[in-house]
């Protein structure tokens, strides 16, 4: 009807692709409305209250190449709040005490680390120049390359020289943690993205970028913000049921009338909301399966390392960072450690976790013997990614559904990024692309 308002963009979901969607569609003018199941925004990378700290639900990073995830932060008002590494520095520890350090040089890229890699003190001098060549090969490949995703990264790298502790020592450090997978069940496609567009891409691209604030703080309250100042509502704890056409939704047994929908949940739930007449093959998300990550939360009376964080092989303990200070933590130390293709884990109880992870710790950091450990507590995410297995790529779907108007967001959808943040932000911004266009074109008609 002439002069009547247009119904809102409906976006399905508060993590970081319907934050993005969400504030990309509001700077262009569009009225949105964001329904999120949860009593925050965020999705995995949220925070909470222990005893009066602030605790991150795990250690989520990004880096320089990230582009997408940092002008979100920039829209947001949270670029200050995030210390950036001037140069990729990563110290690499093990219970024996032995240490190795990958820090790039100034040469440009994709030489900048060949340096590091012919000094990597934990390989041998043969193993060391193998993996420079198994670096070069790895340029040479094509991410977007079908035939790659049918390949274990595993495979591949065993072809080019690098087994055994190459793999462990080196490869491993990085796949494991960006891909939440092990090279055996990585797909060699989204392995190649992650080292030839950080490792070995342009010279500054893998410098390691961390919060210095707790995750709600940048992903629920300065998103937040963001979306409201352009005009844009936040409906916590709505329970979106189902999908309808028109497009509209169901949020608590009532219908909603939108002029565009964007489904930005996690692949199963999106398969169960949407019908099949608009998305025939929503079945096949369901195969993408998902991957765990556990974290493991260690409070001391004292400091135990001077470390920020530091990588570590031959250890259950993977990536270890300090949160003393974005926790708010005035006395003692508070140590996170992040263990990614945590199926071992993730069934365990706290106990049993325990029992490995301290001593392993102590072995690590030889101050904590000393120290008292005033706090011990375990973070679960049985559904962290989806499983970036070989095949993975073929099932991820596009963002445009068969009904006008309704799209999908989300780091599991076809953005040609792995399952991270970064793909969680491009995929957001893709759908709000394609909204955009739709409500022209139906402006037009």
């Amino acid at each position: 009807m002439s002069g009547a308002q247009a119904p809102r963009v409906a976006i399905v979901g508060g993590g970081l692709a319907g934050i993005a969607a969400a504030v990309a569609l509001g700077e262009a003018g569009h009225a949105v409305t964001l329904y999120e199941a949860r009593p925050r925004l965020g999705g995995a990378a949220c925070s909470f209250q222990r005893d009066g700290l602030t605790v991150d639900n795990g250690q989520h990073v990004f880096l320089r190449c990230c582009t997408a995830y940092r002008g979100l932060l920039d829209r947001i008002g949270g670029a200050g709040r995030v210390r950036l590494q001037d140069r990729f520095d990563v110290p690499v520890l093990t219970p024996s005490g032995r240490a190795g350090r990958l820090r790039r040089s100034v040469l440009p890229g994709p030489f900048h680390l060949l340096p590091a890699l012919a000094a990597y003190s934990l390989l041998s001098p043969a193993d060391r120049l193998r993996a420079v060549r198994a670096s070069l090969a790895l340029t040479r490949l094509d991410p977007g390359d079908p035939a790659l995703d049918r390949v274990d990264l595993a495979s591949w790298l065993a072809a080019h020289g690098q087994r055994g502790p190459a793999q462990e020592t080196l490869w491993g450090l990085f796949a494991v943690a960006a891909l939440n997978a092990a090279p055996e069940e990585t797909a060699l496609g989204a392995a190649v993205r992650v080292f030839r567009t950080a490792l070995l891409g342009r010279a500054g691209a893998a410098d390691i970028g961390i919060p210095s604030v707790p995750l709600g703080e940048l992903h629920d309250t300065a998103a937040g913000a963001a979306i409201r100042r352009t005009g844009g509502e936040i409906r916590l704890a709505a329970k979106v049921e189902a999908v309808a056409p028109g497009p509209a939704i169901i949020v608590d047994g009532v219908r909603v009338e939108a002029s565009a929908v964007i489904v930005a949940t996690p692949h199963q739930q999106a398969a169960r909301l949407l019908p099949v007449e608009a998305a025939p093959g929503r079945d096949r998300w369901s195969a993408l399966s998902a991957a765990p990550i556990v974290n493991v939360h260690a409070r001391y009376d004292r400091p135990v390392t001077g470390l920020p964080f530091a990588a570590v092989v031959d250890s259950p303990v993977q990536w270890v960072f300090d949160k003393t200070r974005v926790a708010g933590l005035g006395q003692g130390q508070y140590l996170a450690v992040s263990v990614s293709a945590a199926g071992r884990w993730i069934g365990e109880p706290a106990e049993k976790i325990r029992a490995e992870f301290v001593p392993a710790l102590e072995r690590l950091f030889p101050a904590a013997r000393r120290a008292r450990l005033t706090d011990f507590f375990v973070t679960k995410e049985p559904r962290a990614t989806f499983r970036q297995a070989p095949g993975s790529g073929a099932l991820r779907p596009p963002a445009a559904t068969r009904w006008p108007g309704l799209y999908l967001a989300g780091a599991w959808t076809d953005t040609g990024w792995p399952d991270t943040m970064e793909g969680a932000v491009r995929s957001g911004l893709h759908a709000a692309r394609l909204v955009r266009r739709f409500l022209r074109q139906a402006a037009a008609r």
